[in-house]
């Protein structure tokens, strides 16, 4: 539980926010008081995703399943707003830590523990397979271990018999680590999905440890599809219980009530003594209420937790064609950008062959404003009457790129290789084979592993014609999902990152190449040269990438407008 922020407002609703409980899967979580003074969880959908016909649907169906579902293992739905932004819902307020929280503070939980634990959630699971609701998003920060027993919270994504999958092509909704194999590869979502999860949730428990081990989210889902699961040091008994319900065959996995007589459960899990103990680690509910001058609305922090991609098999050419990376030594001093240069479409003219063109000049060559240059055609005459050309609107250049829609570009590293070498997840959407770029250390060729990088890209023998603009953003996106006050990924488990991540400000490369033709290359630093943009407007400054250990991405766009562009190609490197 952590305080309220200044961003965050002061009440939603008829509800006073008291504090942050967490991020959830597609928006922030408040603790509040109801006018009658009732404690009350609520979940408030993000800004940027307000506008995603498929993020929106997958709230108003998590609201609708809070409705179907109630049992004493889910927290019950008191409240929901879905007519009009900001999107939120209200649920009871269950007090207890999570059973990441727990594990965080705590160490791994005895056998016996884990047991009673493992029983109680496979019961609760039962109650919400009878509604025929599967979860879909079982993990550690989603299991409350309350006084009165083990709570399952957070059904973004969980999804009732015959409902739509929600979740785009090659894509399978979930956490990497606890997401069942037959949902990685082939998105088929069933109880026996849930089983595998709750077998990873105890698995971590017991251990201390990620099921499938740490690192970028493409390679732990790879291992959970290929590899056993980590249960070194846990007990025999319940070693060989976990192992079973992480079976990579859903159709070898017990059944719910399998799992529970197996369990062996003769005493009620608040009565187990290291359960109770966790009491302690309840927070105090804050009494002060939020101060009234937080009435702005919540920003993003970054895209919701959803579908991830296996990791390629390979780092080969997609499409025949994988853009250049060059090692080149450092840069000498020169002009960082060009300015900026546009060339309008040409003017029509009624009755005449004169041909009028609108340039926009540099500042300091022209003061931003426009200036008309005629050219008589071939047997015009200047007495003939001349219509004044139509212009067309000017063209701005685009100052910022802001995301649409979920990134689902990732860049995996190969811890094989020498040189830092890795393979995309997608391939590009645009081809340009004039483009190369590098990606290196701020002042030297070496790999870029912390401190400040320099990012270089050019258009290698481009040939623009007079006008042509082709502007270019790079994109550098961090491994986790980061909380934009703590520029750091959130407590209490790292979430996979969807946001495009930190930007730069888009650079006309042919303007650049007319500009300084034998200099072609254009360099810039991360972070200094990097932001984040939401709404229009400046979100947050990029974080070092030391704040977020991993694989990094670095994707570079074609930019048509702050919403419209396509990435040309794709690399990455790993923060130490």
């Amino acid at each position: 539980m952590d305080a309220l922020r200044d961003r965050d407002p002061a009440q939603i609703g008829p509800y006073t926010l008291l504090a942050r409980l967490g991020a959830g899967g597609m928006g922030q979580v408040y603790l509040g008081r109801s006018p009658g003074g009732r404690l009350v969880a609520i979940k408030v959908i993000r800004d940027e995703i307000t506008d995603h016909p498929e993020a929106l649907a997958r709230f108003r169906r998590e609201v609708e399943t809070a409705r179907a579902v109630r049992s004493a293992f889910t927290a019950n739905l008191i409240d929901a707003s879905l007519e009009a932004a900001p999107y939120w819902l209200v649920t009871e307020y269950v007090s207890g830590p999570t059973l990441a929280k727990a594990v965080a503070a705590r160490g791994a939980l005895p056998a016996e523990t884990c047991r009673a634990l493992f029983a109680a959630l496979a019961e609760g699971l039962a109650a919400v397979h009878a509604h025929g609701v599967t979860h879909r998003d079982l993990k550690p920060q989603n299991v409350i271990l309350a006084a009165q027993g083990p709570q399952l919270i957070d059904f973004g994504i969980a999804r009732a018999a015959g409902q739509a999958v929600l979740t785009e092509a090659g894509f399978s909704a979930g956490t990497p680590g606890f997401t069942a194999p037959e949902v990685l590869l082939h998105n088929q979502v069933g109880p026996a999905a849930d089983v595998f999860a709750l077998g990873a949730t105890i698995a971590y428990a017991a251990t201390g440890r990620p099921p499938f081990g740490a690192g970028a989210p493409a390679g732990v889902s790879y291992r959970a599809v290929h590899e056993a699961v980590d249960l070194d040091g846990v007990e025999a008994e319940l070693a060989q219980l976990v192992e079973a319900a992480v079976t990579k065959d859903p159709t070898e996995r017990p059944g719910l009530a399998e799992l529970i007589a197996r369990c062996g459960v003769r005493s009620a899990l608040v009565e187990d003594p290291f359960y109770a103990g966790l009491a302690a680690l309840v927070e105090a509910v804050p009494q002060t209420p939020a101060s009234p001058s937080r009435n702005v609305p919540p920003l993003p922090s970054g895209p919701p937790a959803a579908p991830h991609e296996l990791p390629t098999a390979s780092s080969a050419p997609v499409h025949g064609y994988t853009p250049t990376q060059v090692v080149r030594p450092a840069p000498v001093a020169r002009r960082r950008t060009a300015p900026w240069l546009i060339a309008a479409a040409v003017g029509l003219v009624v009755g005449v062959g004169t041909a009028t063109t609108l340039v926009l000049l540099p500042e300091d060559e022209g003061g931003g404003k426009e200036r008309n240059a005629s050219t008589a055609s071939p047997g015009a005459t200047s007495s003939a009457p001349t219509a004044p050309a139509r212009q067309e609107p000017q063209v701005q250049p685009p100052a910022f790129v802001e995301q649409t829609n979920p990134s689902r570009d990732y860049w995996v590293s190969d811890t094989t290789s020498t040189y830092g070498e890795g393979a995309c997840a997608l391939p590009a959407e645009e081809r340009n084979e004039q483009f190369q770029f590098s990606v290196s250390a701020a002042g030297s060729d070496e790999p870029f592993t912390s401190g400040k990088g320099r990012i270089g890209l050019r258009l290698k023998y481009a040939a623009p014609k007079a006008g042509e603009s082709y502007y270019v953003s790079v994109a550098v996106k961090p491994p986790h999902e980061i909380d934009p006050d703590m520029g750091r990924p959130y407590e209490g488990g790292l979430q996979q990152n969807l946001s495009l991540g930190y930007t730069s400000k888009p650079i006309d490369l042919y303007a650049h190449y007319r500009d300084d033709p034998g200099n072609d290359w254009v360099d810039l630093t991360y972070p200094d040269d990097f932001q984040q943009f939401v709404r229009g407007k400046k979100y947050s400054d990029a974080i070092p990438v030391e704040n977020d250990p991993g694989d990094w991405t670095v994707l570079f766009l074609h930019v048509q407008d702050p919403k419209q562009y396509a990435s040309i190609a794709c690399h990455g490197f790993v923060s130490q």
